[in-house]
């Protein structure tokens, strides 16, 4: 099966328009196996109640019947079960919540479409891709402003992307490369599955829920045909100066050498989102100058220092080096260092009243997890704020544990000194 999903990703890397029209049959018992060994046992259960577990006790008459059924086309997708997690912003995110046989399959189609796809993607694409990730864009983003002549930003974000992908338009991007009518039989029945919200259904006119396999190989895809393919075909062609895309997901990154050619990719971008469905978030989306002289400009124009941008958690500001150079920098951006710091603030006060031991033990976990994301060039202080931070907190809760006051603050740091916090550490350079 390895060797067959190879053979198309060598076709469609290859081939100038590759066509696929008979990939269904790879949705066999030996892919369907696959996906149900590799999927994660732990994850929450759909409408259905069922578990990994319980179905792998009866896996080979399972997949056995699941494959007749997709065989003859009465497979049918369970509705998603909508479940809401909370965003810093005091918000909720909508995720979808898949039935365990619907994961299974999700996950098959997920591996063809990859197949097909990920040698297309092209390599502006961060998000949801093997080997690439956060870090690469914010890479990515550094190098073309540092090394580049940069000196306008336009930095973007697509209001509720995941609801409002446009099923028309998704089913027709695929029908450019693929033209098996049975795949596309299947992905269009995952579409307008609908969800299962406090016991009622509502049907799915629009979008891919969160939280699915199959959703971030949409997504992509959707954004491939929607945002990349014509910045690269189009935009690019048109302007004068240097000019670059970084997106992932919904989010994205574009920079311009003159003003005048991001004015109007910008004017240009809200017009291409609006044909396919999506509107910009305008809290989120503006065009800002940034680069090596944004403030040299802004200094003659009587106006003060550059303005900033955020992306994937990181603002972006202007400085110098110690020799008076031009060099971008990151940190922590403010929302999501508040964020953080007030959900780890709510993790030690509930669990105050556990041994220190165990307390600081899985506190490490939680600050490692944070420096690897948050510890890149630039970032060192930020991420030594945040563990200043959770020490206080961790102080005070400490304290409250029982009707006397239990540390001094010098008593607290000789306890640390027995159960010491993970230091900040640098992970991942950007030059």
């Amino acid at each position: 099966m390895e060797t067959k999903l190879v053979r198309i990703a060598e076709i469609s890397a290859t081939s100038k328009h590759p066509i696929f029209t008979s990939v269904y049959h790879l949705i066999n018992e030996d892919m369907l196996k696959q996906c149900h060994k590799e999927l994660d046992g732990n994850k929450a259960v759909g409408i259905d109640k069922v578990t990994k577990d319980e179905y792998g006790k009866n896996l080979d008459r399972n997949i056995k019947e699941l494959v007749q059924r997709l065989k003859n086309k009465s497979f049918k997708p369970l509705p998603s079960l909508r479940v809401y997690i909370p965003k810093g912003n005091g918000k909720k995110r909508p995720l979808g919540i898949a039935s365990y046989e619907d994961k299974i399959v999700q996950m098959a189609v997920k591996k063809i479409l990859g197949a097909i796809y990920e040698p297309r993607f092209l390599n502006c694409m961060y998000g949801f891709r093997p080997n690439r990730g956060c870090h690469e864009a914010i890479k990515e983003v550094y190098q073309r402003i540092s090394y580049g002549k940069i000196s306008y930003i336009v930095d973007a974000d697509i209001k509720g992307f995941f609801d409002h992908i446009d099923h028309d338009w998704m089913m027709k991007f695929l029908e450019w490369n693929i033209q098996d009518k049975n795949l596309l039989w299947l992905i269009r029945k995952y579409l307008k599955a609908g969800i299962m919200e406090q016991g009622k259904f509502e049907p799915t006119e629009e979008g891919s829920a969160q939280g699915s396999a199959m959703s971030p190989m949409l997504a992509n895809i959707y954004m491939h045909h929607v945002l990349t393919l014509w910045f690269k075909l189009v935009v690019q062609r048109e302007m004068q100066g240097e000019c670059f895309l970084v997106n992932f997901a919904d989010d994205f990154v574009a920079g311009f050498q003159y003003k005048s050619e991001a004015e109007r990719y910008y004017k240009e971008l809200k017009e291409r989102m609006e044909k396919f469905g999506l509107e910009l978030e305008s809290s989120k989306s503006r065009l800002i100058e940034f680069g090596r002289f944004a403030e040299q400009n802004r200094r003659a124009r009587g106006e003060c220092k550059p303005e900033t941008f955020d992306f994937l958690g990181f603002t972006f500001y202007c400085s110098k080096t110690r020799k008076g150079g031009f060099v971008p920098k990151v940190q922590t951006s403010r929302k999501k260092l508040e964020q953080k710091v007030r959900a780890y603030k709510n993790w030690i006060y509930d669990n105050r009243n556990r041994p220190m031991r165990e307390i600081i033990k899985e506190l490490n976990v939680k600050l490692i997890g944070h420096y690897r994301y948050y510890g890149v060039t630039w970032n060192f202080r930020k991420i030594t704020t945040f563990l200043h931070r959770v020490q206080q907190f961790l102080f005070k809760a400490m304290n409250r544990r029982g009707c006397r006051r239990a540390y001094t603050w010098n008593g607290f740091v000789e306890m640390l000194k027995y159960y010491p916090l993970a230091k900040p550490k640098t992970y991942y350079c950007l030059y």
